[in-house]
């Protein structure tokens, strides 16, 4: 993997670059769109390709260890072909995933034994394991596997999982190392820094993961519950210690406002599921603001889906008819909202992009804002 920083914002620290994979480039600041199970929910890969055109996806190793199952995956020549996608893939580790199931999972300095949410049976995630099940998985970017904690955490607890996390690190950096890709191109391994929202612990992980000079580099840990203000302060610590010339991946974020705050600290790359889960409930993020395509008031609004114009999907869909396929329970509405989402985050960070070229960011950030986050 290469990267290459384009540009630097002369306002702030936001940078406009370009990843080049095996399956080819991505121009940064980039959203990427969440494929849990090899899909990204009710969205085709025509559609990811022809109306998002997005550069890169994610696949969930957790999820997909689970179902279909690395031999599934190996016996297709990996996920890329399984889909049938030609682009870039990210996958994580299923750290997160081991977070959210507190309640069926155990914590030891070798790793992880937790009950599959699909059928009880138990498993074992090891940083050896993870890096084997992400070498058949096959994407492009694999993450390292890291202990998320919860927030808020005690100080002493955050310590433990983030010294821990360091140790799984080097385990994982061995395993790829004395390892090859099946299938015949290059995975490049991110570390993740850890801390929650402690200073020293953020600045510590930060110069450990930096140490490691890896690729690319990710944040975890946040956008699990703390304040925004408080994500960002903890974003702008670690970017200025992680190295410039890596990409910088905010896992997990966020809100089109989480976005555009943190591309002003330095980060490169994002993932969310609020686009697609927020369109399947009705929400759609338009570059005017906010609507709820459910409430009565779009019953007769024969308008775009964005007050602007702007076609995020293939035909220029009504509020009227979206609201009418939503309230038969017609799954199109879901399909076409999902697309339109995506398709918003897609532009948004294209436009950011321009901007931080253009030389204005900062004031297009400012003035954009207010407009993008007020509900209509």
């Amino acid at each position: 993997m290469e990267f290459i920083l384009q540009h630097t914002d002369s306002g702030s620290k936001a940078r406009a670059g370009l990843i080049r994979t095996a399956h080819g480039e991505i121009p940064t600041p980039v959203f990427m769109p969440v494929g849990t199970l090899g899909t990204v929910k009710t969205v085709h890969q025509r559609e990811l390709r022809r109306d998002i055109d997005a550069p890169i996806i994610l696949g969930n190793t957790y999820h997909l260890y689970l179902r279909p199952g690395t031999d599934i995956l190996q016996q297709a020549g990996g996920l890329h072909r399984f889909i049938g996608w030609d682009r870039a893939i990210l996958t994580d580790s299923g750290g997160f995933q081991v977070y959210s199931l507190a309640d069926s999972r155990k914590i030891t300095e070798e790793g992880v034994r937790f009950k599959s949410h699909i059928d009880g049976s138990y498993h074992f995630f090891s940083p050896e394991r993870v890096m084997d099940i992400e070498r058949a998985i096959g994407a492009d970017i694999i993450m390292a596997f890291d202990e998320c904690t919860d927030w808020p955490v005690d100080y002493a607890y955050a310590k433990e999982a983030m010294e821990r996390t360091h140790r799984w690190l080097d385990r994982c950096i061995r395993r790829v190392d004395e390892t090859e890709p099946l299938y015949g191109y290059e995975q490049s391994l991110f570390p993740i820094v850890q801390g929650s929202t402690f200073k020293d612990l953020r600045k510590q992980s930060a110069e450990y993961i930096a140490s490691k000079n890896a690729d690319g580099n990710a944040i975890g840990g946040l956008s699990v519950g703390e304040p925004a203000e408080v994500m960002y302060e903890m974003t702008e610590i670690v970017c200025d210690i992680l190295p410039a010339d890596k990409p910088r991946y905010l896992m997990g974020v966020g809100t089109p406002a989480n976005i555009l705050e943190n591309i002003a600290l330095g980060v490169d790359m994002f993932d969310c599921v609020m686009p697609t889960r927020n369109a399947r409930n009705g929400m759609l993020f338009t570059t005017q603001g906010v609507i709820n395509i459910k409430n009565a008031k779009w019953k007769n609004d024969f308008s775009p889906l964005d007050p602007e114009g702007i076609t995020f999907v293939d035909t220029q869909y009504s509020k009227a008819y979206l609201r009418h396929l939503f309230t038969s329970n017609e799954i199109l509405g879901k399909q076409i909202a999902s697309i339109h989402n995506l398709g918003f985050y897609l532009w948004l960070v294209r436009e950011a992009r321009r901007h931080i070229i253009d030389g204005d960011f900062i004031s297009w950030k400012n003035r954009i804002l207010p407009v993008i986050t007020q509900r209509l």
